[in-house]
């Protein structure tokens, strides 16, 4: 039988061995000069002015909420379709979330229910938006911008999955997934399954100096040594906790990995795309399979799809789900709406309803994408689910 052949998985090599080993055998395991190079190389990668590493893609979004100002006034929209956590950081603060639906031919939010959402509400009584590039298909932050500064609103982008993806403006100028150009504050994840792995950790972008000062204290326990910014200054030794931060910090040696697996990341996107192409190519023609845009017209748009996931929708979704396992395939569904979830319903969501959301997530599965899927591998995926179609037929 075929070795198991997951959704999506870290891709390590002998280059990156050694930066750990080299991280190990240095001065600094923690908060040392790795950090900051680390940071540097990333905001270069997608073109903001500043980056602050954390600890995990949650610790991203709470800080940012947090240097934001949400609390128990504060109402945010985000989308339904994704993880968790871009719905949870809003609660951490004490705010409320609203969910805008989707629009079902990218899986992002809709701007179209964000309006609605807001024109239901009177004026000021949304704070923020929290748009994520779900799957790696790049929200157009320049529109949302446009009614973000109509209401008076905030913008966190969650590009967790779109490192090195891009839309392109009404100017025609490339704009990266989390150069700040749009956003007040994006952020990134660097989970296993994620285009740079690092175990664990996450990252902050941003062009707004004071947000970015904002978030080095926030991300250690609102604490800073910095001399300008001290009440008063007693001596080398001397720091002070001007606002209760947090320990979001990011050692030096997962910082090492990342710096070692981000001069890899343009060729693992370039991967990622090759197998969406093959993937487009092979259910070209089968109407009981609906596919978000293929690769040409993404193209034509001028957008850049960064494929963290393949997704596809099937009615019989469930059936080929559990077909794909007994077969080694591990495949996978993103995401159960988060309104749905028992925490959510059981605090004031059981009534909410996403009819795009809903629709998509019952025929929802996330195939195997990532750089080190081999050709005999995904073509295995594709005979196994052209099999279990055709013989539906």
């Amino acid at each position: 039988m075929i070795r198991p052949i997951p959704y999506g998985k870290q891709s390590i090599s002998k280059d990156d061995e050694l930066a750990l080993v080299d991280a190990l055998n240095s001065e600094f395991l923690t908060q040392g000069p790795k950090v900051y190079e680390f940071e540097s190389k990333f905001a270069d990668y997608v073109g903001s002015k500043y980056a602050v590493a954390v600890s995990n893609g949650t610790a991203a979004l709470h800080l940012c909420t947090l240097a934001l100002g949400v609390n128990y006034n504060s109402n945010v929209i985000t989308t339904p379709i994704t993880f968790a956590a871009s719905a949870n950081c809003v609660l951490y603060c004490g705010g409320k979330v609203h969910f805008a639906d989707i629009d079902s031919s990218s899986g992002v939010i809709d701007i179209g229910s964000v309006i609605k959402l807001l024109e239901s509400k009177p004026e000021g009584y949304f704070h923020g938006l929290i748009p994520v590039d779900f799957a790696g298909y790049p929200v157009n932050l320049e529109e949302f911008r446009k009614i973000a500064d109509q209401y008076g609103l905030w913008i966190i982008e969650d590009a967790c999955h779109a490192p090195g993806g891009f839309f392109t403006d009404s100017a025609s100028k490339q704009q990266r997934c989390g150069n700040g150009n749009y956003a007040d504050l994006a952020i990134f994840s660097f989970h296993p399954v994620k285009h740079i792995a690092t175990g664990e950790g996450g990252m902050i972008t941003t062009n707004d100096e004071q947000l970015y000062k904002k978030l080095l204290k926030l991300r250690t326990h609102g604490i800073t040594k910095e001399p300008s910014l001290l009440e008063k200054n007693e001596g080398g030794w001397y720091y002070e906790m001007q606002e209760l931060g947090f320990n979001y910090r990011i050692p030096d040696i997962l910082c090492a990995l990342g710096i070692s697996q981000l001069k890899k990341a343009e060729r693992g996107l370039s991967r990622r795309k090759e197998i969406a192409r093959k993937y487009d190519e092979a259910f070209k023609g089968y109407k009981s399979i609906r596919k978000f845009e293929n690769q040409q017209n993404l193209d034509r748009k001028g957008i850049q799809h960064a494929y963290h996931l393949y997704i596809i929708r099937i009615k019989d979704r469930l059936e080929l789900y559990n077909h794909l396992r007994l077969n080694n395939i591990i495949a996978q569904v993103h995401y159960i709406p988060v309104y749905s979830m028992p925490y959510y319903r059981n605090n004031g969501y059981h009534d909410v309803r996403c009819i795009e959301a809903e629709s998509y997530y019952s025929e929802c599965l996330s195939l195997p994408i990532y750089p080190s899927l081999s050709d005999t591998e995904q073509n295995f995926v594709i005979e196994t689910i052209l099999n279990f179609i055709n013989k539906k037929l």
